[in-house]
């Protein structure tokens, strides 16, 4: 597992993009992360440990914390744990997709979110730009379906959905171009582990 500020990339090569705080991270993570390499024909998937949400009020466990156990937790050769947000000095989703799109130029990238960051996607900043420059891969339980299904994002874009029989399509698709995809998952969150003081990190000590 490359674990570069920058990772390698081949023009030609489709790479999915999972960002979050990861604070911690966990299985459901890691079970996400192989349902989408497989569902969307992925090459492979840069994990975005990100220096802070901008929609939450509080601020995560320390970076370098993060990395480490998302590096522990996340074992796959062609998975790739990386704090590039933070060496790209991009703090919302769209600009670390253009300034990703500008450096790896010919690499074709995916956005991967669950159904819960779709339901409440419209609060995102630049999201229609996020929408019409990469195709985005939603993964989720079975029961989240439909507050996706209802939501602004899905509505607006209802015409470029690709079918989840056809989740393989979505890699090499031109956007908009977005795919819904049932996954059974745990129910483990990063919220409930810290709330049960399972997240031990270098600040707690």
């Amino acid at each position: 597992m490359t674990q570069s500020a920058f990772p390698l990339a081949r023009p030609g090569q489709t790479i999915g993009l999972l960002g979050g705080s990861f604070d911690p991270a966990h299985a459901g993570h890691v079970h996400i992360t192989r349902e989408a390499m497989k569902r969307f024909g992925l090459d492979r998937v840069w994990w975005l440990v990100s220096p802070g949400n901008p929609l939450k009020t509080t601020g995560p466990a320390p970076l370098v914390d993060r990395m480490a156990h998302a590096r522990r937790i996340m074992q796959h050769p062609r998975v790739t744990v990386t704090d590039i947000e933070t060496h790209l000095g991009t703090r919302y989703t769209a600009e670390t997709l253009a300034a990703l799109m500008h450096r790896y130029r010919g690499v074709r990238f995916v956005w991967l979110m669950g159904a819960d960051n779709l339901a409440q996607f419209h609060f995102w900043q630049d999201w229609t730009w996020i929408m019409e420059h990469v195709p985005v891969g939603v993964l989720a339980r079975p029961g989240d379906r439909i507050s996706a299904r209802m939501s602004p994002a899905a509505r607006l874009y209802r015409h470029y959905r690709i079918s989840g029989r056809a989740s393989q399509m979505l890699g090499s698709s031109d956007p908009p171009a977005w795919c819904f995809v049932n996954v059974a998952m745990t129910a483990e969150s990063s919220t409930a582990i810290r709330a049960q003081g399972g997240w031990a990190h270098s600040s707690d000590l």
